[in-house]
């Protein structure tokens, strides 16, 4: 059964892979996505892919928040009263829901490949969420869909590569193996767009495009699928490579969103990490 009705696959070709957009749906019946099989599969995970902490967030944050020590299966089967906010990362990891993930990125697969390649690191992460709960203000380094099973969300994005909302140096600190923790200022707000998504609807976020999630007041469970692309990958080093020029005193040019290759850059840092290591080796 096709999941993604035809309009909504031509508002994706059409829009991607540049343009935050929202799409319809037919995954909010899911026998996977129930709450038992949820909980069910969060306590079959490794605790690594396993992240919970309480609902009651501010939009910015320093640092990771710590888990509410309730267990992640009570968690999830009491979440219309545990306050919590919980993702279970890399679901691709049990049969059932890597098929589920080819599946969804089968339908969309044409219209992917002719702007950006080859899909490359597939993944699928699935939240739960309380009522009101907040995922704060980060960027991910994934093209991802987000697909509403339960509940309801408003998604606030930013423009993606604008320095306002994700400075350079926090971009080049990432992709050098440090946080991606963005600062919130309330004066940021103006140049959000919301997209309101419930059951049946999805929303497409651009790699790197910072945002804020919102719960609406009932539970929530959403299933994100991604997948990165040799574009995505040479903007991340192109970026690591600026980090490098910046500690040797220069002040680079940001990369190029897509279409810019970004080549060059990325080159250099695949030749400076490759060197790095050997020496290391050495």
């Amino acid at each position: 059964m096709t999941v993604f009705p035809s309009l909504s696959r031509e508002t994706f070709a059409g829009s991607y892979p540049e343009v935050p957009h929202v799409l319809a749906h037919s995954l909010d019946h899911h026998p996977l996505l129930e709450r038992e099989a949820l909980a069910r599969l969060a306590e079959a995970l490794p605790a690594s892919s396993v992240e919970y902490n309480a609902a009651d967030q501010p939009i910015g944050i320093d640092g990771k928040p710590a888990p509410t020590g309730i267990p992640i299966g009570e968690t999830i089967r009491r979440i219309e009263t545990s306050a919590s906010w919980a993702v279970l990362k890399n679901v691709e990891q049990h049969a059932p829901y890597a098929a589920l993930l080819a599946d969804l990125l089968a339908e969309l697969t044409p219209a992917i490949e002719r702007r950006t390649g080859a899909m490359l690191k597939t993944q699928s992460f699935i939240f739960i969420s309380s009522p009101g709960s907040m995922t704060p203000y980060h960027f991910d380094p994934e093209h991802n869909i987000l697909l509403q099973v339960r509940g309801s969300k408003v998604m606030t994005q930013f423009p993606a590569g604008d320095p306002r909302y994700a400075p350079d140096r926090v971009h080049e600190t990432y992709h050098t193996g440090g946080g991606r923790e963005l600062q919130w200022r309330e004066e940021l707000l103006s140049g959000g767009r919301e997209f309101a998504i419930g059951p049946g609807e999805a929303v497409y976020v651009p790699v790197m495009a910072p945002h804020f999630v919102r719960n609406g007041p009932e539970p929530s469970v959403s299933l994100s699928i991604t997948w990165r692309s040799e574009w995505s990958f040479a903007e991340a080093d192109a970026r690591a490579f600026n980090g490098l020029l910046r500690k040797c005193g220069l002040s680079p040019a940001r990369p190029g969103r897509w279409p810019a290759s970004n080549r060059a850059k990325a080159l250099g840092w695949r030749v400076a990490r490759k060197l790095s290591g050997q020496l290391g080796a050495g």
